[in-house]
């Protein structure tokens, strides 16, 4: 309880303790306004300085700010000007750009056509160097072939026979010579030629000395280029010999007979370094030839061929030049006949024509009505109508 003056109060009545609660809030509310005084007498103090440097900091905030203004003129220009020179550097750089884009489409184009051509030619280059390339092969193997076969004797023998049986076969009819014929010396020839007599059937045998022809090109000093050359001799002269005892026959065959030589080489070795044994092949009666000698021989034989068939024709050549005259002479009695026929044909029609005009003009004024008397026809100018003669 609390007592002022006369009167006490409770404390916990509530209206003493609403007046005790406003009392204590306008006590704080005094104490502070009292300290808001206190303290703003010592700001007042304490904010001079503060507003002096406030004035000063504005100043120079103004200041800036015209600085600012006069930079942002500045850059402005500056940046016009910029724009103007990017523009016109941009302008020049797109011309440049569009200059060397078109020189450069120009050269690629222009290296595009070369690079094409190029390729192209390359291209048949490749193919022509494909095809020599075969045919290289091709060919090796044809020489690998014909060295495997001229490395043989025997297939050496067959090579040179089917080289002379197309010589023959090209020169000669089928029924002027016989292959692989046989002698009445039981000796088997490789051709004969079946001439009239003279000269008589010529027997062409197919010789080849190929080792000898081989050790004389391979010789690499005078000794061995001696001993080739006397082995050559010794072949040719081997042939010569048994071509003369076997295939010249008398009352048989020729009185001589052709060696063939499946080599130009060897034929032209022979007549350039080895004449000797030319002229020994003359004395025994065997001409030497090669595939170009015996073709123009075998055309020689052709014409002999010829001519001997054409004298055993002549007594039927003749017989039927006179029946051909007498045929002639006919056609030509028969060509008169007829030409005397159409003549009299011609002169008929001649005839008939004129009686045809006449019976026209008679019958012109028949259908005119005129009944007049008709003058009569001299008599020679009357045709008479004739039969062609037969």
């Amino acid at each position: 309880m609390i007592q002022i003056g006369d009167q006490n109060y409770a404390l916990n009545d509530p209206l003493v303790m609403a007046g005790l609660g406003v009392a204590a809030v306008l006590v704080l509310i005094v104490t502070l306004l009292f300290m808001a005084v206190r303290r703003a007498g010592r700001s007042a103090s304490m904010t001079e300085p503060l507003i002096y440097q406030m004035n000063q900091l504005g100043q120079r905030v103004q200041g800036l700010s015209d600085g600012q203004q006069q930079l942002a003129g500045g850059l402005t220009h500056v940046s016009e000007a910029q724009a103007a020179s990017q523009a016109n550097m941009l302008q020049l750089m797109e011309q440049r750009l569009q200059s060397v884009t078109q020189q450069m489409t120009e050269n690629l184009q222009g290296s595009a056509r070369s690079t094409a051509q190029s390729l192209g030619s390359l291209q048949q280059r490749l193919q022509t160097i494909d095809k020599a390339q075969a045919n290289i092969e091709k060919l090796s193997g044809d020489v690998l072939s014909l060295q495997d076969i001229l490395s043989n004797k025997q297939t050496r023998g067959a090579f040179g026979e089917i080289q002379l049986n197309d010589i023959v076969h090209k020169a000669l009819p089928p029924d002027s010579y016989t292959l692989q014929a046989t002698l009445s010396n039981g000796r088997r020839a490789d051709c004969l030629i079946h001439l009239p007599y003279p000269p008589g059937p010529i027997v062409v045998d197919s010789k080849f000395p190929l080792e000898a022809y081989e050790a004389l090109r391979n010789a690499s000093n005078d000794r061995e280029l001696n001993d080739a050359a006397r082995l050559l001799r010794a072949s040719v002269k081997g042939h010569i010999k048994a071509i003369s005892e076997r295939y010249i026959l008398d009352g048989e065959t020729a009185d001589g007979a052709l060696m063939f030589l499946p080599s130009e080489a060897v034929y032209a070795e022979l007549h350039a370094n080895f004449p000797e044994l030319v002229r020994e092949g003359f004395a025994a009666r065997v001409w030497i030839v090669s595939p170009t000698t015996c073709m123009a021989t075998l055309n020689t034989m052709r014409a002999i061929l010829k001519d001997a068939r054409m004298r055993e024709q002549a007594g039927a050549i003749r017989k039927e030049l006179a029946a051909l005259y007498g045929d002639v002479d006919r056609l030509g009695t028969r060509v008169e006949n007829l030409d005397r026929h159409f003549h009299q044909a011609s002169k008929d029609i001649s005839e008939i024509k004129i009686s045809a005009e006449k019976a026209g003009r008679r019958a012109q004024r028949l259908d005119n009505f005129d009944f007049e008397e008709l003058a009569a026809e001299p008599a020679d100018r009357v045709v008479p109508l004739r039969s062609p003669e037969a």
